[in-house]
């Protein structure tokens, strides 16, 4: 564990030069969070990279990023053939990577900044409050709280990883505020861990499962959902709702579109994919689907491109996995599109079977979502999968389940006409 008050630690003064260091962090926790505050303290933009990644990864992630140094937590080493950034950039971090190869973004100090600011308004920052970070560095979850802290002057827990019981523990001494992503939620409920001590707890990363925040709720915890992408520097909604500062719209597909002072300044040596990312008039295209309820609260929908069109009409994959997902011999879920000669495309479930000996039935899933859903939700595949792939913040990675599922054919899949 690590504690500190980053208030001592201002952002710097931008260098007089237009550019500055890229500098590499290749370390976990503590010693990540040690090596991305002497970055900034010089001026420098930090890449926080996976440490547990295998080393050919990590150095195809290196050779793509081209930094000018690495630190791995024992030292700063410069690395040759290196390429200063903008000198306004504060961080260059990797998307989630859940419909494409991931990209990397970069954030200004100003948005890292202009994030942490607008947090704090919503949640109503109190001279008590302590963060404690518990997710990981090299993902815009676990940075955004070092900046958080380090904007405002609010104290600072780093825990090296998550640890449900460490977390439970953490209110002892003095954490006041968590961010975690559904799966970690589970598992400090199941755990029975005192929720209610933290005086808010920001759950993010994914879908957010109703009845894991109504669980959660129950026991006490103060649950604000967060919506958010690496390109907008985290979490730019709290319960539907915009940030302060923070701009949302709806166009008319339905794609959430966001503008402010915490969108990305540009993808990392992907001036293409840059120009893509914005409309004419600066708004970011977040690729998600949203919906407005009748209280003005924007729900997310789905990605996109994981939309199912199925008969001509849309159907979303996480609506029907939110029913699925509660049949009894379900233990986990993802659905997806496939081709279909009569229906354009089918809805497929990939399950996990609660009891591998007795996995649950196509008819059966149908039967059971025939009350909740439309018979166009309703799946037309099972698939029987050991787990679903999953990125760091809990997402199903679909991309890799379709790909597997035309590289294997059919195989021991159930259809039905």
């Amino acid at each position: 564990m690590w504690e500190q008050s980053l208030q001592r630690l201002p952002y710097p003064s931008m260098p007089a030069s237009d550019e500055a260091d890229l500098v590499a962090v290749v370390a976990r926790g503590r010693a990540a969070a040690d090596a991305i505050a002497r970055a900034w303290d010089r001026g420098a933009a930090v890449a926080p990279i996976d440490p547990a990644a295998p080393p050919s990864a990590r150095e195809a992630r290196l050779q793509f990023l081209r930094p000018t140094h690495v630190d791995d937590g024992d030292g700063v080493h410069a690395r040759r053939g290196g390429v200063p950034v903008p000198a306004a950039v504060g961080a260059v971090l990797p998307t989630s990577g859940t419909t494409a190869e991931p990209k990397a973004v970069q954030l200004d100090h100003d948005a890292l900044a202009a994030s942490a600011r607008a947090v704090h308004a919503a949640i109503g920052l109190e001279p008590s409050d302590q963060w404690l970070c518990c997710v990981p560095l090299h993902a815009v979850a676990g940075l955004a709280i070092l900046a958080r802290a380090r904007t405002l002057g609010t104290g600072l827990v780093v825990h090296d990883r998550f640890d449900a019981g460490a977390v439970a523990h953490a209110p002892d001494h003095g954490a006041t505020l968590v961010s975690v992503v559904a799966t970690m939620l589970t598992r400090l409920l199941d755990g029975d861990a005192p929720l209610e001590r933290f005086r808010i707890v920001l759950l993010g990363g994914g879908p957010t499962p109703r009845h894991l925040v109504d669980a959660a709720s129950r026991r006490g915890a103060h649950i604000a959902t967060t919506y958010g992408l690496t390109e907008t520097g985290g979490g730019c909604l709290h319960d539907g709702h915009p940030l302060p500062g923070v701009e949302v719209r709806l166009d008319e597909r339905g794609e959430i579109l966001v503008r402010g002072p915490t969108v990305m300044r540009a993808y990392h040596r992907d001036e293409h994919a840059t120009a893509a990312a914005f409309t004419t008039g600066g708004w970011l295209r977040t690729g998600d689907v949203g919906a407005l309820d009748g209280d003005g609260r924007l729900h997310v929908v789905d990605r996109l491109r994981d939309i199912v069109i199925s008969g001509g009409i849309n159907v979303s994959p996480t609506v029907v996995e939110r029913v699925l997902a509660e049949h009894p011999d379900v233990l986990d879920v993802c659905v997806t599109g496939a081709p279909d000669a009569e229906w354009g495309e089918r809805v497929v479930a990939h399950v996990v079977p609660a009891d591998g000996r007795v996995p649950p039935s196509l008819e059966s899933l149908r039967a059971f979502g025939r009350d909740r859903l439309t018979a166009a939700e309703l799946p037309r595949e099972l698939r029987l999968v050991e787990a679903i792939p999953r990125t760091l913040g809990g997402k199903p990675r679909r991309r890799e389940l379709r790909d597997a599922g035309s590289a294997a054919g059919s195989g021991s899949s159930r259809t039905c006409g």
